[in-house]
């Protein structure tokens, strides 16, 4: 069989780094030696696992896809980079023809459907590639569908705690936000609570002082109306290594689907996990 040829876009960020390296030491993969960086990156290139991988800053962009076209035939786009950048570099992907797995949160997640939609490639897009944490989303939609009202009167506190360096609020803490709401809860994003400052994350919730600088800590807290009643979620992750089995799941889940002639669907990491 031969290799899935793979741009990992956004080196030289620690995503980029993990996942880039994952990808080059499987050997379903082949990782192409180009990646798109962001504004004012100084490095030129950046080595991994023996490849050197050059750098294209914004105004490259278009010019280092075309390139990568010219020389690997056809690949497919992963996309860790910045939540500023998610529909941009979609939109992007679609006008030069390359199917992208978007990890990257952020951005207007509506528009980024739609331009995978109105385009002729597919793409998966999901908040969260921990197949783990997918599995348990999935559940809680579930609930959500089959026992409408099922928490009507509860009230929800929703913590999510991440790096300092995270721009944007947890895609996942959204996702389930939608799932409490189907169930009766009134909530709004704007309502979670976002935790970066790593003397909290150390002293109040106890994230372990090495991963201060990679973890994503959430809990979902449900209370009764006369407060005799408490239900508590939570999905703890320490460092970034949970990413790697569901990307490169996903990245071989949307190579078939191109290969079966799929254009202009999306598709999420539930259906990846399901058709893997």
């Amino acid at each position: 069989m031969s290799k899935i040829n793979v741009m990992v876009n956004g080196l030289p960020g620690n995503m980029g780094k993990i996942i880039s390296s994952s990808i080059a030491q499987d050997d379903r993969f082949q990782l192409v030696d180009a990646s798109l960086t962001g504004p004012g990156i100084p490095d030129k290139s950046v080595e991994v696992e023996g490849i050197s991988v050059n750098l294209a800053l914004p105004e490259d962009h278009e010019s280092a896809l075309k390139a990568a076209l010219d020389k690997y035939g056809s690949y497919i786009i992963v996309d860790y980079s910045h939540p500023s950048a998610v529909n941009p570099n979609a939109e992007l992907y679609c006008k030069v023809g390359i199917p992208f797995v978007m990890g990257t949160t952020g951005g207007d997640r509506a528009a980024l459907i739609q331009t995978v939609k109105n385009s002729g490639i597919a793409a998966v897009i999901a908040p969260n590639m921990a197949k783990q944490i997918v599995g348990f989303q999935a559940m809680m939609e579930y609930a959500a569908n089959t026992f409408p009202g099922l928490f009507e009167g509860y009230s929800l506190t929703l913590e999510e705690s991440h790096q300092q360096g995270k721009a944007d609020t947890s895609g996942t803490a959204k996702a389930m936000v939608s799932y409490f709401n189907q169930m009766g809860v009134p909530f709004e994003t704007d309502q979670i609570v976002q935790i970066r400052d790593p003397e909290q994350q150390k002293n109040d919730l106890g994230v372990p002082e090495e991963y201060l600088g990679g973890h994503g800590w959430h809990t979902y807290t449900l209370v009764s109306p006369d407060k005799t009643v408490k239900f508590s979620f939570t999905h703890n992750v320490n460092g970034r290594d949970i990413y790697r089995g569901g990307t490169a799941d996903a990245v071989v889940y949307l190579n078939n689907k191109v290969g079966g002639g799929a254009k202009g669907r999306v598709f999420s990491m539930i259906e990846v996990m399901q058709g893997v």
